[in-house]
């Protein structure tokens, strides 16, 4: 006589009972952790914000954020409004303008949707800056960035990060001698967005030509160099009608 868990039917009763069960703690785990996750996305943000506006604690060559306990007192400091911008130059400030998703406006952009562009306004030592957060598609996958401007749309200062790139390659966008090479570059020409090229063919390495909209690309990098280039100049050149606006 053969025993009943030898049965297909046990089997398959066992296997979704185990769905079950397994399913309700992930969503239970999921659920309990929503507020913790939330928070920590809170924080990330606020530090590539400050890191790209010069708030960090960089030492040497490395590139280190400010810590997450003093992150929210720091954005206080720093940030003076939060600004949510459409149809080109209507802005709204909005405290909230942070919990914007970009991947989320950009297919919605898709679909003929009207895309919202959050804008940081800060200022420190004097001078003010405007941190646009923007996104684009890398080698193997996503990547982002936090780029930091004058009135001017002079790159001030960026945080560059990813989520799959090459390690020693395509991940060193978010190294420090490839993000401080976009300060002070210049995104206009003559009144129109030019953008910047991650170039191998640049013909100034240690880049002290800040208008000839290049910098220097990372060795066996060029298709994440590329999705850098392509990201700055699709993302930020949305917000040209506003920055015009500055200087009316």
């Amino acid at each position: 006589m053969s025993n009943k868990t030898d049965s297909n039917l046990y089997t398959i009763l066992f296997a979704i009972g185990m769905v079950v069960v397994v399913g309700t703690l992930l969503a239970f785990t999921a659920s309990s952790l929503k507020d913790r996750i939330t928070e920590n996305e809170r924080l990330e943000k606020q530090q590539n914000i400050l890191y790209a506006m010069g708030v960090n604690e960089n030492e040497g060559n490395s590139a280190n954020f400010v810590s997450t306990e003093k992150a929210p007192e720091l954005f206080d400091q720093y940030i003076e409004k939060q600004l949510v911008i459409t149809n080109g130059t209507n802005a709204v400030e909005n405290d909230n303008a942070y919990l914007i998703d970009v991947k989320k406006e950009q297919a919605k952009a898709k679909d003929g949707g009207e895309r919202q562009l959050p804008l940081f306004v800060g200022k420190k030592d004097g001078e003010k800056f405007y941190i646009a957060p923007i996104r684009g598609k890398g080698l193997w996958d996503a990547i982002w960035a936090y780029v930091a401007l004058d009135k001017n749309m002079v790159i001030q200062g960026a945080y560059f990060d990813h989520k799959g790139e090459t390690p020693g390659l395509g991940a060193n966008i978010k190294e420090r001698f490839f993000m401080d090479d976009f300060i002070g570059e210049h995104l206009m020409k003559d009144g129109a967005f030019k953008g910047i090229t991650v170039s191998k063919s640049n013909a100034d390495p240690t880049n002290i030509d800040k208008v000839d909209h290049e910098v220097d690309a990372i060795a066996g990098a060029t298709i994440t160099g590329d999705g850098v280039a392509a990201m700055i100049k699709k993302d930020l050149a949305l917000y040209v009608p506003y920055f015009k606006t500055l200087n009316n």
